[in-house]
This record gives C-alpha cells, sequence and structure tokens, in this order.
C-alpha cells in the first residue's frame, strides 16, 4: 500500500486512532485514566512497546514468515499471530523489569495495567494492521510510532476529562463508568470528524 509518510502520520494519530476510532485497547483506556499521571505513565509504556513490537514484528514478518523470506524458505504466515505476542509478550517484561527498576513510584501506580499491556488488543492490533496493509520496516514503525502518539493522544484528553468530571456536578445515576462511558463517546464522535482528512 502506497501512502505518504506524513498521510501515514495524520491517519494513525487522528483519522483511524487506535482507541477512538478502531475500539482497540479500551481496557487500559478505561481503567488508567482515572489520573493524569498515570495516564502519563501508561502512555510511555504503550509508546515504547507498540513502535518496538511494530517494527520488530514487520521485521519478523518480513525476513522470516512471508513466502520468499530472505532468511527461511517456505510459508510461515500461519505463524505470524504467535510470533507477534511473544514478541509483545517479551517486550512487556522488558519494560516492567526497566520500570520496576528505575521508577518504583510509576511501577507501582500502573499495577495491574502494566502486565495488560500483554494483552492490550490495540499493541497487536496495530501489528497485524501494519501487516495487513503490507508496510515495509519503515512504514512500521512509523505506524507504530504514529498509532501510540495517537493512544496517547485520546488517553491523555480523556483523563483530563475525567478529572474535570470529578468536580462537576453530575446526577447521580451517571456517575462513575456511566459518565465515563458517554464521555468516550462523545471524544470518539468528535474524532470521526477528522475522517476524509486523509484518503
Amino acid at each position: 500500500m502506497e501512502q505518504g509518510y506524513f498521510a501515514l502520520i495524520v491517519s494513525a494519530i487522528l483519522v483511524n486512532n487506535v482507541v477512538l476510532m478502531q475500539f482497540l485497547g479500551i481496557c487500559p483506556f478505561l481503567g488508567v485514566s482515572k489520573n493524569l499521571k498515570t495516564a502519563l505513565g501508561m502512555c510511555g509504556a504503550v509508546f515504547f512497546v507498540m513502535t518496538l513490537a511494530t517494527t520488530v514484528t514487520a521485521l519478523i514478518n518480513n525476513y522470516i514468515l512471508q513466502p520468499g523470506a530472505p532468511l527461511a524458505e517456505g510459508d510461515f504466515t500461519y505463524l505470524q499471530t504467535i510470533a507477534f505476542i511473544l514478541v509483545i509478550a517479551s517486550l512487556v517484561q522488558l519494560v516492567e523489569l526497566t520500570l520496576q527498576r528505575f521508577s518504583q513510584p510509576l511501577y507501582q501506580a500502573l499495577g495491574i495495567f502494566l502486565p495488560l499491556i500483554t494483552t492490550n488488543c490495540a499493541i497487536l492490533g496495530v501489528a497485524l494492521l501494519s501487516e495487513q496493509n503490507q508496510y515495509n520496516v519503515g512504514q512500521a514503525a512509523l505506524y507504530g510510532a504514529a498509532s501510540a502518539v495517537g493512544f496517547a493522544l485520546a488517553l491523555v484528553m480523556f483523563a483530563s476529562l475525567r478529572e474535570k468530571l470529578d468536580l462537576a456536578k453530575v446526577p447521580e445515576c451517571l456517575q462513575g463508568t456511566a459518565i465515563a462511558l458517554i464521555t468516550a463517546g462523545i471524544l470518539a464522535m468528535a474524532f470521526m470528524g477528522f475522517s476524509g482528512v486523509v484518503e
């Protein structure tokens, strides 16, 4: 798929936002967005894992799994999902060990959501979408980074809105998860306004 780099970036961040338009990665989006500081920590972890995972999976896919790949003879595309999951799980372990060693408060603040990056469908989804769109390694790395920025943008905006909602007079029947889901829906509708910007 031929697409300019600028169009690829704008598309991944705004038009096809991984959370608000493709509905991937909803668990950390709703779970970590109660506090802006925790949301920023999650954004950093997801950025690192998503960018690196998309790059590494593109390398594995292009040089080992695809038919006629230079490093392997045969068609190993049936191993694609398993290989991608193993790469993502390994990278999450690396991030977890790094945070545990260098940023103990952030490691404790992220709690259960850090291991959940392993099963975060946004990470695997971006890697699979990159392969589906037949991106080369450079495009895949850029797509992974831009998708992570889009994830971070949605998460930070949502966390900021949720902090404001804590101070607002919300009807009792809508407090908590209900108003959070309504807010996420309105935010997704706002992002729909970007559709058609990039073809």
